[in-house]
């Protein structure tokens, strides 16, 4: 397979971007509150962006989805609030596969103008464009406006009278009304369902509870949940060409990749045979997998045909939990070997729109403790790293924002704007001046590392050596709060090592003479180059089975070079 790039991708949510208002209101509808615009993402808001280190920004919640706004005078038609979470929705619930957020206009009427001359921007920046594709589930009263006129509307065609039929593009319960556990009544009127189509968590019957995603439906692809999940395929099910169609559409906006949600809810077949549907029209386009079930890896690399899949379940847990003192620094080893063979197309992330912050009370609550395991996710590998707007500024999460509670994450479902990335975006200035000191100076870090994973070869592409199983008996190595590895392109070697203690500790990592044999370099070839993260030059050598002595600072790390003469 052809050697990619290394993939950097900034994951942002528009509604929250660039709203420059602090006078927030818990609960604030979109005229109190206010939400960030495809516009809010300027010229030089995205160069700034790109000069942090970028390859690619993921633009969360595209597409047209649920709101208690009300648009009718725009010609779009009104959500019942009952069946809407929050005031502004859930980007997740999609109300019409062929549009975009109005919220993000500046005029309505011109959104998907506006969201194209976004996408051109992020091109003229050299920003690869990365949208949500929401394939599970879409909101309980899906309709498009924006379809093509030939083209026939999710479920219109439906045989409601049954629960399952292969080309229905929902699931249905005949005779039954939708009868969750809580009030359907909103502003005097009630939500009237009927039949009741299925929920979109797998919940195949009237009677969701408020824990369940209520606010959506199941789409169908053909697999009969009641009757012992028997599988219909053959015919392709109605909903694989109309979802490919919605694929293609996308496509056709000069969108990079999509970062697909849900997909193990989707049968692995139906990617199987739409990914590269898609591929032969647009062969450079990328699919990246939300999954969370590690023995389907493969099936989804394999057969389902994606690019790249998140690692949510190995390394981002096992990160957390170190950062938590619940595991130990040495776990890391057994995340990239379970990884044997697929580690290229592993997604690396701390944070993103489902995850609690690294600084909430929640979490680490303090940033600087994810240092450590944010060097781990950018250099153990050549595969993609993701980082959510706001965590290279410590963002804390912790706004009481209205449908979304205090729970140490950045709403999705509310008009907020998070306070960090407000005061970096300072009316447009994206700039410095309203930043602490200690924001600025872990943004700083932030850059540095994102910078060296492009510039520094042997992050970007070379080889892996882990260190760890030659430092179990060293007495002056702690494997439990420290992790050691090498990489290595060319000439150049790079011997990697961070401190997830929160105190300083001096070490010494042994470096066994396989290392040099298995990168195929002479030790006593190897020049002291610098240390990669102060830039400071370093003049100890390294040898075969010898210990390498250095001092790390808590939540610290070193990133030492050397190079063959």
């Amino acid at each position: 397979m052809k050697k990619k790039q290394k993939l950097l991708i900034y994951q942002v949510l528009p509604r929250l971007f660039g709203n420059p208002n602090s006078k927030l209101v818990k609960n604030g509808d979109l005229k109190i509150n206010g939400s960030g615009k495809f516009s809010s993402f300027t010229s030089l808001a995205l160069s700034k962006i790109k000069e942090m280190g970028f390859s690619h920004i993921w633009y969360t919640g595209i597409i047209e989805h649920a709101t208690q706004t009300d648009y009718r005078h725009e010609g779009i038609a009104s959500d019942h609030p009952a069946v809407v979470k929050g005031l502004a929705g859930s980007p997740y619930a999609i109300k019409d596969y062929y549009d975009v957020d109005p919220d993000l206009a500046n005029k309505v009427g011109s959104r998907m103008k506006e969201f194209e001359n976004l996408v051109e921007r992020s091109h003229r920046a050299n920003l690869l464009v990365i949208i949500d594709f929401v394939p599970n589930h879409v909101a309980r009263q899906y309709r498009s406006d924006a379809k093509t006129k030939l083209s026939k509307d999710l479920g219109e065609d439906d045989n409601k009278q049954t629960t399952f039929d292969p080309n229905n593009n929902f699931y249905y319960m005949p005779g039954q009304n939708f009868e969750p556990d809580f009030c359907l009544v909103r502003d005097g009127i009630k939500y009237e369902e009927n039949p009741a189509k299925c929920t979109g968590n797998n919940r195949f019957d009237a009677h969701p509870s408020k824990n369940d995603w209520y606010e959506t439906i199941k789409i169908n692809y053909g697999i009969d949940y009641l009757n012992g999940e028997t599988q219909h395929f053959d015919p392709i099910p109605n909903s694989w060409y109309k979802m490919k169609d919605i694929l293609l559409f996308w496509a056709s906006k000069k969108v990079d990749a999509f970062r697909c949600d849900m997909v193990e809810m989707v049968p692995v077949q139906f990617w199987e045979w739409a990914i590269p549907e898609v591929k032969k029209e647009y062969p450079d386009i990328e699919f990246i997998a939300e999954v969370y079930n590690p023995q389907q890896y493969r099936n989804y690399i394999w057969n389902g045909k994606f690019d790249y899949l998140y690692d949510k379940v190995g390394l981002y847990d096992c990160l957390k939990d170190i950062m938590c003192n619940k595991r130990v620094a040495s776990d890391i080893t057994s995340c990239w070997q379970s990884l044997e063979g697929i580690q290229d197309h592993m997604l690396y992330f701390l944070e993103n729109h489902d995850e609690q912050r690294i600084a909430s009370d929640f979490f680490a609550a303090n940033p600087w403790k994810a240092i450590p395991a944010f060097i781990v996710s950018a250099t153990m590998n050549t595969n993609p790293l993701m980082v959510y707007f706001g965590q290279e500024l410590g963002e804390k999460g912790m706004d009481e924002e209205g449908f979304s509670g205090v729970d140490g994450r950045t709403s999705i479902f509310d008009y907020w704007s998070p306070s960090t990335i407000r005061n970096w975006c300072n009316r447009g200035k994206f700039d410095t001046e309203r930043l602490s000191s200690e924001q600025i100076e872990l943004r700083e870090f932030y850059i540095k590392i994102l910078l060296l994973c492009s510039k520094e070869k042997a992050i970007a592409k070379g080889e892996f050596y882990d260190l760890m199983y030659v430092n179990y008996e060293n007495t002056l190595f702690d494997s439990n709060k420290i992790y050691a590895y090498a990489r290595k392109c060319g000439k150049e070697l790079l011997l990697i090592v961070v401190n997830f203690a929160d105190h300083d500790l001096d070490c010494s990592v042994y470096l066994p003479t396989h290392l040099f044999d298995f990168f195929k370099l002479k030790p006593s070839l190897l020049s002291p180059q610098k240390e990669l993260i102060t830039d400071e030059k370093i003049n100890a050598t390294i040898t075969a089975d010898s210990l390498y002595c250095l001092h790390l600072e808590k939540w610290g790390a070193k990133i030492l070079k050397f190079k063959s003469k």
